[in-house]
């Protein structure tokens, strides 16, 4: 891997911009600085406010044909790939996980840009018929300046997910980048300024969340919020919005559920619980951290499981091991505890639960739990590490009831070769997205978004476009003519 510079700037209209006060990163797999990058102040929150609205008011994006907004979107998915590599590697160091998935986390951000590229000149409104007196018609417009809130376990993709459409519909984006991982989201910036895109529809600015984050979200001149994270922050978030009824799409997390009855593929069910809980650590939002099983093969499931952990490779993402460093010590210490409260209230440890002495950085053992009843914490909270929860249930309607038995509603999954079960389980499971015999089965063409506390609004697919417009109706009376 080769060496990254060690000091990164923050990105405000299309200029690099610098600051006395610094964050330092470390590198999850030793617990080392190995980089900082500058801590923006307000005076930074102000800079990129006025350049994003003075975008906004000169119509750079919007007002081009839709046709250019097309070409500009595909460049940048070029641009993308061209420094996929070097951005991938910072992934690595700054995040800790898989070098294949950061590449797969660089391609898949291209993807998005490519993806909203094919919609830019499809925004298309209505005609509505109201009479030979009057003509009525629909537009969408774009919102304005979306103010975009990073989180730091996908930060390349995430930020993708929702800087390329709001620019595909015309929008100024300024994006508020994790304090944990905030380099490897520069690269965006890199490829958007290579491609063309106008001075001030993008900036990017990393600082305390608190104080930016802050500053951001209430600021007199934004008009759009999107946040993905936790559930105290977004409510904190949505204080602030609703202060001035700023829309707003809120992603914030989850503890999905897998239902899995006596006639699932079982190998098929065993890839899923890996990509479900141990890709990444267990650190992203739609993990699978409960797996319900019809009693008849729960303790088959249990041993198949722990058999999968017993497998795994810990160690850093760059020798591609199977289960990478948790993203912080913060994080570590937190999993540690879940688990601790977990064992105090009676559920089963049959693997896991600690913190691997013997390696550096912020590991932790792949982690499996059984006996886990709908009252306990591990049922119900969402831990954001290497850690499942394995239930039994006896009846169809008690699996369904279990799997929505929390506050969250992010997605769920159903694992069964019975046709009529599944469309019934799709059907009762309250989620926004629901997994039918692989967990992550879908993609960026595929909405996705949740319910409950797992927040609201939707990303990724054509739905996701129109979070990033507002409609407006224009109906006109028509004078009758003289003879």
């Amino acid at each position: 891997m080769s060496e990254p510079k060690n000091h990164w700037k923050n990105f405000i209209a299309g200029q690099w911009v610098d600051s006395v006060e610094t964050l330092a990163i470390a590198n999850p797999a030793t617990g080392e600085f190995f980089a900082t990058i500058a801590s923006a102040n307000l005076n930074d929150v102000d800079a990129a406010v006025i350049a994003a609205r003075s975008c906004v008011n000169q119509g750079l994006l919007s007002n081009c044909r839709p046709a250019e907004r097309t070409a500009l979107m595909l460049r940048i998915a070029d641009e993308i790939r061209a420094i996929a590599e070097h951005a991938a590697e910072l992934v690595v160091l700054e995040n800790g996980k898989r070098l294949k998935d950061a590449k797969d986390e660089l391609a898949e951000a291209a993807r998005y840009f490519e993806y909203y590229a094919g919609m830019a000149d499809k925004i298309e409104g209505t005609s509505i018929p109201l009479g030979s007196d009057y003509v009525d018609y629909t537009v969408y417009e774009p919102q304005g300046i979306s103010v975009q809130i990073v989180p730091w376990n996908f930060p390349v993709s995430i930020c993708a997910r929702s800087l390329a459409p709001a620019l595909a519909a015309g929008n100024a984006v300024i994006v508020k980048s994790p304090e944990l991982t905030p380099l490897a989201i520069t690269w965006l910036a890199t490829a958007c300024q290579r491609a063309g895109l106008p001075p001030g529809a993008l900036s990017i600015l990393c600082g305390d969340g608190p104080t930016i984050g802050g500053a951001l979200v209430a600021h007199a001149d934004i008009n759009q919020i999107v946040f993905t994270g936790s559930v105290p922050t977004g409510r904190t978030i949505l204080h602030a919005a609703a202060e001035r009824a700023v829309p707003s799409v809120m992603e914030l997390g989850g503890k999905s559920a897998a239902v899995v009855f006596a006639d699932a593929d079982l190998d098929q069910l065993i890839d899923s619980v890996y990509w479900g809980i141990f890709f990444n650590a267990g650190q992203v939002c739609s993990a699978m951290s409960r797996l319900l099983v019809e009693r008849s093969i729960y303790e088959q499931v249990i041993e198949r499981v722990r058999d999968l952990a017993a497998g795994l490779t810990l160690g850093p993402g760059i020798d591609n091991s199977d289960l990478t460093p948790l993203a912080s010590a913060t994080q570590q210490q937190q999993v540690l505890q879940h688990c601790n409260r977990a064992v105090a209230q009676g559920a089963q440890l049959i693997t896991g639960g600690k913190i691997p002495t013997s390696m550096p950085g912020y590991f932790f053992e792949p982690t499996i739990f059984c006996g886990v009843s709908a009252e306990m914490d591990l049922f119900q909270q969402e831990v954001f590490g290497p850690v499942i929860a394995i239930t039994p249930f006896d009846t169809e309607q008690q699996a369904w009831e279990l799997a929505n038995g929390t506050e969250y509603g992010l997605v769920a999954g159903i694992f069964s070769q019975n046709l009529n079960c599944c469309l019934r389980g799709t059907r009762a499971l309250k989620a926004g997205q629901v997994f039918v015999n692989e967990w992550y089965a879908g993609g960026v063409e595929t909405p996705f978004g949740g319910t409950g506390l797992s927040g609201f609004g939707r990303e990724k697919g054509q739905e996701a476009l129109y979070s990033y417009v507002r409609s407006k109706n224009i109906a006109m009376r028509i004078a009758a003519g003289s003879a």
